[in-house]
């Protein structure tokens, strides 16, 4: 790596007198700032230590009053914080952008003297790069539940330097109320803007976090609550919490029901949001409208009354007012939820059962779930309880869905009045069998909806051989969002 010019002098040396002392003390201060820089570079695109860099970064931290913790890869914010509380303000909100008196002032001359502190850049570089450092440089191998917890705190300090409250990016919910602008560069444009960037940190954060749980002994910590109630529900987590569930006990198995549930919780509001936004059901014109002003149709009564126009008075009398029909036609609808419960499966199923509950709660509306893998489970006495019918499913093994079928065909009494939502990545172990009984489900007048993936990140794999015959029976196999299916079955079923 190459690395930046010092201008033949120590970054710690002070700048010489003269006439030209303003200008090399600026240019000083901007070649430590880029040492700093430099040294995150290399840090977090080579593990192998840059030993010029390493001592030129110390001098510049040593000169500007910081402590050498800062440079040290094994000592947390925390630390560096407990042992020097003043730190503690700087951290907060370092990355948040500041306001640049060059744009609230259009007069300013481009070519004035810069009056930037500059000091003040190079130790919120050091700062910096120390926040990022701790952040993204997770590592390889297995993971402590005190290294998670160091973790943990460091990713809170990164998300208060971007001015938000501990959790609220791995949580997806950004701002915290710090008024974290959008755009623009931080310092005056020199120190780094990264609430730009938010929408991006938030889900990357999650995902280091979902890596560093799955190398990590999970049973650890779901024993300690304290350390517990500091992971941030995430579907890498839920499916950890899913497949070990079975081992867990005590307050272990507490700490992992309390997760699963916030998570259950969090994404049931967001499903339930999109579910009411639809329209519910056809009008039915059958029923006479309430005669009350909320229903005035104005327009059609205009409309009709036109003819009763006096232009001498300029005056329209009215024989008749006219109402808007609000009544819905809703017809008693069974909807049956077949969920492939296969590991490779977690993220729709737990989507798919969540939506399934919100669903079971619509009037007329009749909901079973199946899950399976070599066998199937009816989980349709707990439908209405997400949760519960998560703790009963069991993610693993092969894929056989035969076996749902023989549960599901019971369950169609009137076709034409039933949906039949069927989630899998269709990788089965007899797959022309289930096929050719998807195939008479459809002919019979069942409303057959294939799921490939419903996901709230939309991807996912299909066997392209089911794919095919889908899209040849004229039921092409739904991926995407999960906003897309909770249209389908609107459609249908109100």
């Amino acid at each position: 790596m190459t690395q930046p010019e010092t201008g033949g002098r120590h970054p710690a040396e002070t700048a010489p007198h003269g006439d030209h002392a303003h200008q090399d003390d600026h240019a000083d201060h901007d070649n430590r700032r880029q040492v700093l820089y430099w040294r995150l570079l290399a840090r977090l695109f080579d593990p192998e230590e840059q030993a010029a860099l390493e001592s030129a970064s110390l001098a510049v931290v040593e000169d500007i009053g910081l402590p050498p913790a800062l440079l040290d890869p094994g000592a947390s914010v925390d630390s560096v914080v407990q042992r020097h509380p003043e730190l503690a303000a700087e951290f907060d909100g370092l990355m948040v952008p500041e306001p640049d008196p060059d744009a609230a002032d259009p007069t300013a001359d481009p070519d004035a003297d810069d009056t930037r502190d500059r000091p003040a850049e190079v130790r919120r570089a050091a700062l910096v790069s120390k926040v990022l450092l701790n952040v993204f440089t997770t590592g390889t191998g297995a993971v402590s539940a005190g290294q998670l917890a160091r973790w943990q705190s460091d990713a809170g300090w990164l998300e208060r330097a971007l001015g938000c409250s501990p959790g609220d990016l791995r949580g997806g919910r950004a701002g915290g109320g710090r008024g974290v602008g959008p755009t623009g560069s931080g310092g005056n444009g020199r120190t780094p803007d990264l609430s730009r960037l938010i929408p991006q940190i938030g889900p990357e954060l999650g995902a280091l976090e979902g890596d560093l749980v799955k190398r990590m002994r999970l049973r650890e910590v779901l024993a300690d609550p304290a350390l517990a109630a500091r992971l941030t529900p995430s579907m890498s987590l839920i499916e950890q919490l899913l497949r070990d569930k079975n081992n867990l006990s005590g307050i272990a198995l507490a700490n992992a029901k309390a997760l699963i549930r916030r998570f259950v919780d969090e994404v049931a509001e967001v499903l339930r949001t999109q579910v009411e936004k639809t329209t519910v059901g056809a009008v039915d014109r059958s029923v006479p409208p309430k005669r009350v002003f909320r229903n005035l149709d104005l327009d059609r009564t205009i409309w009709k009354n036109l003819t009763n126009y006096s232009p001498e008075e300029e005056r329209l009398y009215v024989d008749r007012l006219y109402y808007r029909h609000t009544a819905r036609r809703t017809t008693p609808q069974r909807l049956v939820v077949v969920v492939d419960q296969s590991g490779s499966m977690v993220d729709s199923m737990v989507n798919c059962t969540i939506l399934a509950s919100i669903f079971a709660g619509l009037p007329k509306v009749d909901v079973h779930l199946i899950a399976y893998d070599t066998q199937a489970l009816d989980l349709t006495p707990w439908v209405h309880d997400p949760f519960e019918t998560l703790l009963r499913t069991n993610l693993g093994g092969g894929t056989d869905g035969t076996v749902a079928m023989a549960l599901a065909q019971p369950k169609i009494a009137e076709p034409r009045n039933t949906v039949v939502v069927w989630i899998s990545d269709f990788y089965e172990w007899r797959g022309e069998p289930l096929y050719d009984s998807m195939a008479a489900l459809h002919r019979s007048g069942v409303k057959f909806i294939p799921v490939g993936s419903v996901t709230s990140s939309g991807r996912g794999s299909v066997n392209p051989w089911f794919r095919e015959r889908f899209k040849d029976l004229g039921t092409p196999v739904l991926s995407g969002h999960i906003r897309k299916l909770v249209h389908e079955l609107k459609t249908f079923l109100t």
